[in-house]
Parts: C-alpha cells; sequence; structure tokens
C-alpha cells in the first residue's frame, strides 16, 4: 500500500563527466554511491537500450527514512526508471516490470501505479485491491539500524511463521476495523524482533499510550497504526510526543494519508 510520504528525484542531464552522478540530501542514510537503487536503475535501463545514453545528474531529497522498512529505495528506482526514459527519450515500458525485479522485489509494485495490491511471489505477481481512501496512518521509525538482509537472514533461521491471517481476505476498505487482525500479518516480526529485542517493548508502549493495535512495516523498524483519517493520526502522534515516552527519542514519527506527497504531520 502506497502512504503519503514521499522523497523527490530530479533528474537532469549532466554538465560533465561520463558517468551519473548523484545527491542525497535531506534524511540521512541513504547512499549517493553506486550502491544507491537510483544509480543501480538507471545502469540497468542503459543496459536494457543496448544504446550509448548520456550521463544525468540525479538530486535525491530523502523525506522517507533509509533502511526502515517503508519502501523508499523501491519507490525511488521504479521513479527513476521513469523519469530517465523521459531524460533520455526513450521507452522501455515493455520491460518496465522485469528491469524492476532486478533491481528489487518492491519496485514492480511502485512501477504498477496501484495503491494498493497484494503482491506475491518474488513481487511478480500483483493483484490489485481496491483503494482503501481515507485512512490515516501514524509511523514511528525508531533510531535502529535493522537490515533486511539481516532480517530475511533471520526468518530462514526461524522457520516459517505458522497461522497467520490470510491478507486476502481483508477488507481494504476497513482497514481500520481490521486493525487486530492486521497485527499479526507481517511474518517478518518474529524475526526483527528477535533481532531488536527493544521493537517489542515500543510497539507494547505505542499500544498502551494509543489503545490501538501497531504494526512492523516492511521488515522494520518501523511500525505503525491505522486511523480513520490522516487529521487523527496528527492528533495521536502529538500526543504520543506530548507524554514524553523515553522509547521515542531519536525517532521519526509521521503522519501521513495515502495522497501526499507530504505528511500531514511530522516530528521532530
Amino acid at each position: 500500500m502506497r502512504v503519503g510520504l514521499a522523497d523527490r528525484l530530479t533528474l537532469a542531464p549532466a554538465s560533465s563527466g561520463t558517468r551519473d552522478h548523484l545527491t542525497v540530501t535531506g534524511l540521512p542514510g541513504a547512499p549517493s554511491t553506486r550502491d544507491n537503487l537510483v544509480l543501480r536503475a538507471l545502469d540497468a535501463l542503459r543496459a536494457h537500450a543496448g544504446i550509448d545514453l548520456p550521463p544525468l545528474f540525479v538530486a535525491l531529497d530523502k523525506q522517507i527514512p533509509a533502511a526502515a522498512g517503508l519502501g523508499g529505495g523501491s519507490s525511488d528506482a521504479a521513479s527513476a526508471l521513469r523519469l530517465a526514459q523521459a531524460a533520455w527519450g526513450i521507452s522501455l515500458s515493455h520491460v518496465e516490470q522485469a528491469l524492476g525485479l532486478e533491481l528489487g522485489s518492491d519496485v514492480p509494485f511502485f512501477l504498477s501505479d496501484r495503491a494498493a495490491a497484494l503482491v506475491e511471489g518474488r513481487g511478480e505477481h500483483i493483484v490489485p485491491l481496491p483503494d482503501p481512501a481515507g485512512v490515516g496512518l501514524l509511523l514511528v521509525t525508531p533510531p535502529i539500524a535493522l537490515a533486511t538482509a539481516r532480517v530475511f537472514a533471520r526468518y530462514d533461521d526461524l522457520g516459517p511463521v505458522l497461522g497467520l491471517p490470510a491478507l486476502a481476505n481483508v477488507d481494504t476498505h476497513q482497514l481500520v476495523e481490521a486493525a487486530e487482525l492486521l497485527r499479526g500479518s507481517n511474518d517478518l516480526w518474529p524475526a526483527a524482533a528477535s533481532l531488536e529485542p527493544s521493537l517489542t517493548a515500543l510497539r507494547a508502549e505505542l499500544e498502551r499510550h494509543t489503545s490501538r493495535p501497531w504494526m512492523l512495516s516492511g521488515s522494520g523498524p518501523t511500525l505503525f497504526a491505522l486511523y480513520a483519517s490522516a487529521a487523527e493520526a496528527a492528533d495521536a502522534g502529538r500526543a504520543l510526543v506530548a507524554s514524553g515516552l523515553s522509547s521515542l527519542e531519536n525517532a521519526l514519527i509521521n503522519a501521513v494519508d495515502l495522497v501526499g506527497p507530504d505528511p500531514a504531520w511530522r516530528y521532530p
């Protein structure tokens, strides 16, 4: 599901040099090296185009916390694929999904232009779901380093988690009502919590103070709760900050809708 929190990506012809150049501003944590999915997306696009394409200057303003389980890098890669085609005056739309899969399992979803979908396999099977309009989310990203690869490796060590609810049976028009069911739907939670036990304590505190279920986003460490509107999520965020919870020290908090691109409220 897309949420109203967005990075800003700008592409322009490079004035000098022979390679694409990336600058990163905004929130820390995203590399400006060839490891960044934006530059890898440009490399993949060139390889598939099979022609000489001029270098680009890319400016990335990070507003989505990096390595937070929010798909920021994947959404940036999808945007880079689209913007670079426009900048170069080419069209490879027939292989966009394949290009996306080369870059990561979440990229095809962001290329699909769907507000919500059930994504299966390695990301190649995308089943559109009804648009859950009007929903608000409160996102809490603690200052925890939790690499996706480590979480999946721990998941493999722990083995499959049994008895999880089927997300296909959740009505996206009633996400807030289904929050209790969704609380246990992320099978990466046991792996993430075993690597970072403070997540379990943080979730318990958030649930105690908000009286609603909190869930893990992706491989974490971001936790989120569902609200009837972004305004209601913002009010809950302000109340959390006012409570002075020590577990929220240095955390990033965003209240978002499903439209964006900017959050309805953020802290700090």
